[in-house]
């Protein structure tokens, strides 16, 4: 087999700058929302095509494409032909205006990207474009799958249209620009890193009536403001202190006037945690809600929709993953472990099934106004850190595939 070591000096890796933040910005500009990623499709398309790289659609919007090694397996190295290895971007916008001011700023009225997605897409490509060069290099295959509606939910639409088949995905890996890490600092943790959430939709069914004659009512604006204090409790006292848990309540519809107690009330919210067999959480605020409605003589109806699984980085990819990060030109300075957060990752899907890391590669510069919180209209990136997601991209993918802890770029 061909030797695995890879040797582009840093500025090879620095002359992607340009074309880097060419195809960030045109993404940028031209936003698209979930499953409506038509035009950011047909951009994906015709840049793989350009470069030779086999593509086809998938879920909808998404794209599936798959990059073949062509060295010869050595068989004094115990490294497997057959290994695939899945590189995974977003694609979606979200319904934000956007107020940054960019000279490039998001043409679509209401739509912007303000999660990094733009910048994700363009890390993948680039990376695509060098290890479709590079093939000679390894064995196995690259599966690249840029996914639609991250936001809501779009990978298991991909699990369900074969992204993991055909060939069949042994490991996979993510990252994401993140506002909260300095740029030039690349995160990654082992174990649980982002949050499953379930997204809740509750209907307490009271007796509505005059507002002066409440005893004649079941008030369920008042059962409802019961429910909301007391979940609280199953956060402080029925779990584990050390067990990340939130219950948020993000909307509340009921009554029209002030002189009629109405007949219902909606509530809906989200119940996120960040360890293992979480969903106990889920049966216990059933449990409450059952028991205050009854208190107060109301009925409801509870039901739930999965926004995404818990991401949990296995402990072989994480360390793969690192050692790419150390190979960095500065990765010692660069690696920092530590991130999780209670915000849910679509990428779950992968994750769950094939060993995965998912990586955060820091995005904050406050001289660049790049500080700003994702969803946030502000929400911007730091180009220079573009270089670095790509590169981390090629990195697992080649560490994976040639079983080199060393591969030098």
């Amino acid at each position: 087999m061909t030797d695995p070591c890879v040797k582009l000096d840093p500025s090879t890796v620095a002359s992607w700058e340009q074309e880097l933040k060419r195809l960030r910005r045109d993404f940028h500009q031209y936003p698209e929302l979930g499953f409506q990623e038509f035009k950011t499709q047909e951009k994906i398309l015709h840049y793989l095509s350009n470069h030779g790289i086999p593509a086809q659609k998938i879920a909808g919007t998404g794209v599936k494409a798959i990059l073949q090694g062509t060295a010869r397996p050595d068989p004094e190295k115990n490294v497997p032909s057959s290994k695939t290895i899945l590189l995974r971007s977003d694609m979606d916008a979200l319904p934000v205006k956007e107020e940054t001011g960019l000279a490039f700023q998001s043409t679509h009225d209401g739509i912007m990207h303000a999660c990094g997605h733009d910048g994700h897409m363009a890390m993948l490509l680039k990376a695509a474009a060098v290890l479709s060069q590079l093939s000679d290099r390894f064995t196995g295959n690259v599966v690249l799958g840029f996914q639609p509606n991250e936001e809501d939910a779009g990978a298991y639409l991909m699990v369900e249209e074969g992204i993991l088949e055909n060939p069949g995905v042994d490991a996979a890996f993510g990252c994401h620009l993140w506002s909260g890490l300095d740029s030039g600092k690349i995160d990654i943790t082992k174990g649980p890193v982002m949050a499953a959430s379930h997204y809740f939709f509750l209907t307490i069914k009271g007796k509505g009536g005059h507002a002066g004659f409440a005893h004649t009512s079941v008030d369920p604006i008042f059962i409802a403001a019961q429910i909301i204090q007391s979940a609280q409790s199953i956060q402080t006292r029925q779990i584990d202190a050390l067990h990340p848990a939130v219950i948020m309540f993000t909307a509340i519809e009921g009554g029209s006037t002030p002189t009629i107690i109405p007949g219902q009330v909606e509530i809906k919210g989200s119940i996120r945690f960040l360890y293992d067999r979480g969903e106990e959480i889920l049966e216990k605020f059933e449990h409450l809600v059952a028991g205050v409605c009854q208190t107060h003589g109301a009925s409801f109806e509870l039901s739930y929709k999965l926004g995404n699984h818990m991401l949990s980085n296995s402990d072989d990819m994480t360390r793969l993953a690192a050692r790419s990060v150390l190979d960095m030109a500065g990765g010692q300075d660069r690696l920092v472990t530590g991130t999780r957060t209670m915000a849910g990752e679509d990428f779950s899907e992968f994750s769950r099934r094939v060993p995965s890391a998912y990586a955060f590669v820091g995005s904050r510069n406050i001289e660049k106004n790049t500080h700003f919180p994702h969803h946030h209209p502000c929400f911007d990136i730091d180009e220079d850190v573009l270089m670095q997601g790509a590169e981390l991209y090629i990195r697992v993918a080649l560490s994976f595939l040639t079983g080199s802890q060393d591969v030098t770029i």
